[in-house]
């Protein structure tokens, strides 16, 4: 198999970091196993961040998050986990990570995770008549 799960995520140097932008990326496959009964847990997790010098680079993640399919996590911990890795290897302004799991027992979980630079004020939001 050419391709193998993995820890390391890489980056690429934010081409406007003048500018806050937002990058939004879906993970539509993510997988975890249950830490108490093994199976495995499925979510879809949605990345937002306002990048600062660094963006992560998009084949690197999915290795990444390939990497928790045979790891056991609460649903609470890996979401926090992923937003540490993410924000450890990018540095951003913002990012916010958003994980929706699917019904396991009858019950649905959506962890969402934040963190925001030190001095990083948002920009005033624009509203158009």
């Amino acid at each position: 198999m050419p391709s193998q799960p993995s820890k390391t995520l890489e980056t690429f140097d934010n081409p406007q970091p003048e500018r806050d932008y937002t990058i939004r990326i879906e993970v539509p496959e993510f997988t975890c196993l249950c830490p108490k009964t093994g199976q495995p847990d499925f979510a879809e997790l949605t990345i937002e961040y306002i990048a600062d010098k660094l963006c992560v680079e998009l084949k690197s993640l999915k290795m990444y998050a390939w990497s928790f399919r045979d790891e056991g996590a609460f649903h609470e911990a890996v979401t926090n986990q992923i937003l540490t890795d993410l924000v450890n290897a990018t540095q951003p302004r913002f990012m916010r990570l958003t994980a929706n799991f699917n019904v396991r027992g009858g019950i649905y979980t959506t962890v969402v995770a934040e963190h925001r630079a030190e001095n990083w004020q948002p920009p005033v939001p624009v509203t158009l008549p």
